[in-house]
């Protein structure tokens, strides 16, 4: 086996044993008790254990995940990714977007279902009333054309930032990626603070109303993929700095890039259906 994994006579890279699968498995079963404890309000020897079990779940995840990735860092620099490994996992994280086009598809069909027959939005509602339509009676919309649109443009020029850094990668130039991803970075940071900023001067709520629930729900979850593509984009300038990626092997800035433009493309869904059309003829907030 040692003999397997120093001088391989084929493309396929034998991963050593690792003890992250159960460390993480047992860390995410942590986590979702806590979580139902939490929620449910339920004891554990008298004591309102959830939120600790909750808390100690999520830094085990955490942990694993950053320990995981950096042996799959070392992997990489250590030249066992080949070509037919590349390959594999290109297919892998194709599939892993595609489910997260599925994931985002869930929360515009909720939005769509209580916007699009209001009429039955309104029998499942138990607080609010939506008068049959959208936006329900009553409620104060976002301007779409204010910081939402700020936030379209500040994703959009995040696009074309980290694809510079791309294509200077591409040609050798590594100042260019850097400041390529230099910017990438600040721009989603600048993103994330002004969503904040917006759902800070939010006139309804997530509860009890169908159209905050759907509304928070799907830019919310967008809002989470933004921060986790910011550290995704956070980590590839840091491996930049150390001297990583080629011109013919960089898959971390690749997948990454990706999962940006990804990040992108909803963010446009979102705003033409929920912010354009979702609030169209409703009152607009005054802030």
């Amino acid at each position: 086996m040692a003999d397997a994994h120093s001088k391989p006579n084929h493309d396929y890279h034998l991963v050593d044993p690792s003890p992250w699968p159960l460390v993480g498995s047992i860390a995410a079963f942590l986590s979702a008790v806590g979580a139902v404890m939490w929620m449910k309000g339920m004891t554990m020897f008298g004591l309102k254990a959830g939120p600790y079990l909750f808390g100690a779940g999520m830094i085990g995840i955490l942990y694993v995940m950053a320990a995981w990735w950096a042996d799959v860092v070392k992997e990489a620099e250590s030249g066992f990714h080949t070509r037919v490994v590349q390959m594999h996992h290109r297919y892998g994280m194709i599939l892993f977007i595609a489910s997260e086009i599925m994931f985002f598809v869930a929360w515009f069909w909720a939005f769509f279902d209580a916007s699009l027959f209001a009429n039955e939005a309104q029998q499942y509602s138990r607080v609010e009333f939506t008068g049959g339509v959208w936006p329900p009676k009553g409620t104060e919309v976002f301007d779409p054309w204010h910081l939402p649109l700020l936030n379209t443009l500040i994703l959009l020029t995040s696009g074309t930032t980290v694809t510079w850094a791309h294509h200077a990668l591409l040609h050798g130039d590594r100042d260019g990626l850097k400041k390529g991803l230099w910017l990438t970075v600040l721009l989603g940071a600048l993103f994330s603070v002004v969503q904040v900023y917006e759902y800070m001067h939010a006139s309804f709520g997530f509860k009890g109303s169908i159209y905050g629930a759907t509304f928070f729900m799907a830019t919310g979850f967008h809002g989470f993929h933004v921060l986790v593509g910011t550290i995704f984009l956070l980590v590839c300038l840091m491996r930049a700095n150390a001297g990583h990626f080629t011109q013919k092997q960089h898959l971390g800035f690749e997948f990454a890039a990706w999962y940006w433009h990804f990040v992108d493309v909803v963010w446009l869904f979102l705003f033409a259906a929920i912010y354009v059309w979702g609030g169209w003829g409703a009152k607009i907030a005054l802030h």
